[in-house]
């Protein structure tokens, strides 16, 4: 019995401590430099490669901006990993500077000095989902709408041969106010919406809104090292000391663990976009869509990890 119970212990020991045996294969879609939670994802999405629970293969970016791309260079060759390819966005939105990743940018070594020198960012979604197998890709959209409705009409058929699933951080719900990812490019999110053949779901303002990164993770959590690029970027995005909300984060954390109860799930159903850039749910038994609900009782042991992830220390570089 003593060794029974032995066999036993060590067996839950293992299924605890050993990583998925396939990694969550992953793109992620990023409009970096327009709020810090992105880099923080960023973050995440590493740590949980260094666990052995996720494969970055890609990151595209929506931002139009010289210094987005180079600081997602910088955050990856941080994280040992520069190799991961990065596209960028042509004749996208919003191309102002942003400090958050300029600075960072002038500071940490990394390869690629300007977006314009990167490829186009439906060519690496293309090349990044023909290279993995069919139904296996997980992108998180933390941006707008811009690169994937671009890979649509480009595509349909490659994304319905491997995408598995596309989790966004976009909308309110079940209603709420046009929210900035969607309302910044809102015939792209009325086509990814409307068209993306995988199910999607959604992390709306509401979630993020609820769970604040504190500014004391930054100057403790980060402290592992004294030069880290998105610490910096952090500090550089407003006036310390702030608590920003965690809405993309939250978005890495479902696409990589959905079923650890760190969020509920609506209903299915059917997410539109209206002319305005609101979003609305339509529950169907037949719908491809969802939403993320983050209740009261699940907020304190969501944003923990969160900051677990996003502050790990890198492995050795």
């Amino acid at each position: 019995m003593a060794h029974s119970l032995l066999t036993i212990g060590a067996a839950l020991l293992c299924a605890y401590a050993l990583p998925a045996a396939t990694p969550v294969r992953l793109i992620f879609d990023t409009d970096m430099g327009n709020d810090v939670d992105d880099a923080l994802a960023l973050a995440m999405i590493h740590a949980l490669q260094s666990r052995g629970e996720a494969t970055l293969l890609a990151v595209t970016v929506t931002k139009d901006n010289k210094y987005a791309a180079p600081f997602v260079d910088v955050v990856n060759t941080f994280y040992g990993r520069p190799e991961i390819p990065i596209g960028v966005v042509r004749n996208g939105k919003t191309p102002n500077d942003a400090a958050m990743i300029r600075v960072p940018c002038e500071t940490y070594p990394h390869r690629l000095t300007d977006g314009a020198l990167a490829p186009d960012a439906v060519a690496v979604l293309r090349q990044a989902l023909q290279a993995q197998p069919d139904g296996s890709v997980v992108i998180v959209q933390v941006g707008f709408s811009t690169n994937l409705a671009r890979l649509l009409a480009a595509d349909a058929p490659l994304v319905a041969a491997k995408v598995r699933l596309l989790v966004a951080m976009a909308g309110a719900f079940p209603t709420g106010q046009p929210e900035f990812n969607v309302k910044t490019d809102i015939p792209s999110a009325q086509k990814v919406f409307g068209e993306w053949p995988s199910p999607v779901v959604f992390s709306g303002y509401e979630v993020g809104q609820a769970l604040l990164f504190p500014a004391a993770s930054i100057e403790n959590d980060f402290a592992w090292t004294p030069h880290h690029p998105v610490a910096d970027a952090y500090r550089n995005y407003m006036r310390m000391p702030y608590n920003r909300q965690s809405w993309d984060l939250t978005t890495v954390l479902y696409a990589v663990r959905p079923d650890r109860g760190y969020f509920s799930l609506s209903p299915p159903g059917r997410v539109t976009v209206d002319e305005n850039g609101q979003t609305h749910f339509a529950e169907s038994a037949d719908g491809k869509h969802r939403y993320l609900i983050l209740a009261a009782a699940q907020q304190a042991r969501t944003l923990e990890t969160l900051i677990l992830l996003a502050s790990q220390p890198a492995a050795a570089r």
